[in-house]
């Protein structure tokens, strides 16, 4: 076999060793899950007798679509209001800042402690804007809101005496809910897999003692907890998963509570799911290169620093993905060209066993999700789940890659469309550019692996490239017909 075919081999044969790994991974947690689900349920931490201060934050920028609603949905926390102060901070350069004025306004003629915050300069972005809310307040606890959250009334009730049990809680989080969940079959992917991280994920890291994360919005901070961790940095686009990472190397304990839900919209077109994507994939690069060494140095234990190496290069798989289906076409020629290898390439064939892991995985967060659904609307969902997965690999790909070379990016915030109809601004993040373009030739180019898998009667690769032509078509055509 010449050496450029088993290089190709080898390659794809790594790769899929990877995404074992990955599956393996996730396969655990969710075994952990079940048991702590299977196991009897806590009772809530009782009332106290007097309440904390506690500072509630609302970044917002260019938000006039929400902003009203989350300054509503604040302002109406069922909490003593000699105890509360809400803080907006606004770095908004449109509507926004005169909506979020006169609500202020308006709130605050009613007697409510709250402030419209207002930078200069947008320097750090939603870190930037957190740090200097802290500068200008000093009570106990911060709960911080994003403004396409809507907390519940008793959200502060709930959370706030976990924090009074054990003063080295540093972080209480919620699971986010989904205000529009059915809206769309984009909404309806994005809580499929959401729902994974918040019911399963969280859920099996948390009961065995592993390192989680603040999600960045729908929980609450203790102050001294932030300021012992170094408050917030701004050298990442995943500020939340940063300062997550120093607090608990700091020995900070984190509670997750699942049944306290934080509802909040999904984005609702593919540019908008396309910037908190990348956002999201690479931030968690970027953490992982300021953090990983530092957690291996640490005194954790093995099992800890083998979790938080797992968590922390979560988003590193799109690349896994991209250089796998990139391989798989020419996989699909040389399988042809030299079948007296049959046995060593059937190891490609076998790719599905990767992911099988995934199945259980997510089908256990699907369960407890939905659990009057019947099984059989589970298979197909989750195929496409995947297969858009995919399809995304590209645009995750070139965000992680951005954040291991230390490649500085803006900030660009997930748009929010808001509930009122036609007459909501259309914010946009960019129109259809070189990667959408390529995202279609990439489609094509899956489907001449489809079609030459099916021409020599080679079928091994077909369930991937079939996979993989979908979810590319899929994308592209989704940020095609979005930015019109």
């Amino acid at each position: 076999m010449p050496l450029l075919a088993i290089f190709l081999v080898v390659v794809y044969g790594l790769c899929l060793l990877f995404i074992l790994f990955f599956s393996v991974g996730q396969w655990q947690l969710t075994r952990l899950a079940l048991r702590a689900y299977a196991a009897p349920p806590a009772l809530p931490p009782p009332a106290p007798a007097a309440w904390p201060r506690v500072l509630v934050q609302l970044p917002l920028y260019n938000e006039q679509n929400v902003v009203e609603r989350i300054i509503d949905a604040a302002a109406a926390l069922d909490y003593p209001p000699e105890w509360l102060h809400i803080q907006v901070l606004d770095d908004s350069t449109d509507a926004t800042v005169a909506l979020a004025a006169a609500r202020v306004a308006h709130h605050a003629a009613q007697g409510l402690s709250i402030s419209h915050v207002r930078r200069p300069t947008r320097d750090g972005y939603k870190a930037g804007a957190l740090r200097h809310g802290l500068l200008e307040n000093d009570d106990e606890f911060i709960a911080i809101f994003d403004a396409d959250f809507v907390p519940e009334p008793d959200f502060l009730r709930r959370t706030i005496p976990y924090f009074l049990q054990d003063a080295r809680v540093g972080v209480v989080q919620t699971r986010w809910g989904h205000l529009n969940e059915n809206e769309s079959l984009l909404t309806r992917l994005q809580a499929f897999g959401l729902d994974a991280h918040f019911l399963v994920e969280q859920v099996g890291r948390t009961f065995a003692g592993y390192f989680i994360n603040f999600n960045g919005t729908g929980g609450v901070w203790r102050r001294a907890c932030i300021d012992d961790a170094g408050g917030w940095h701004v050298d990442t686009l995943t500020e939340d998963l940063d300062l997550s990472y120093r607090a608990q190397l700091r020995s900070w304990r984190f509670v997750y509570r699942p049944e306290i839900v934080s509802p909040a919209e999904l984005p609702a077109v593919m540019d908008a799911l396309k910037s908190q994507q990348f956002r999201w994939t690479k931030g968690a690069a970027e953490t992982a290169r300021k953090h990983l060494g530092t957690m291996w140095r640490s005194s954790q234990p093995l099992a800890i620093k083998l979790q938080a190496t797992f968590h922390l290069l979560n988003s590193s798989v799109y690349i896994v993905i991209m250089l796998m289906a990139l391989l798989s076409v020419p996989l699909v020629f040389v399988r042809e060209q030299y079948r007296e290898y049959k046995v060593v390439f059937q190891l490609a064939s076998v790719f599905l066993v990767g992911f099988t892991p995934l199945i259980y995985y997510y089908y256990s967060a699907w369960r407890l999700a939905h659990p009057d659904k019947p099984l059989w609307h589970y298979p197909g969902f989750f195929l496409l789940f995947l297969s858009v997965s995919m399809g995304l690999a590209l645009h995750n790909a070139r965000a992680v890659t951005l954040g291991w070379l230390g490649r500085r990016t803006p900030f660009v915030r997930t748009p929010k469309v808001g509930t009122g109809g036609a007459a909501r601004r259309r914010y946009r993040t960019g129109g259809v550019g070189g990667l959408v373009v390529l995202e279609g030739v990439l489609a094509v180019y899956f489907a001449v692996g489809l079609g030459a898998g099916v021409y020599f009667g080679d079928f091994g690769l077909l369930p991937f490239h079939s996979l993989l032509t979908v979810g590319f078509a899929a994308v592209c055509y989704y940020s095609v017909r979005h930015a019109r």
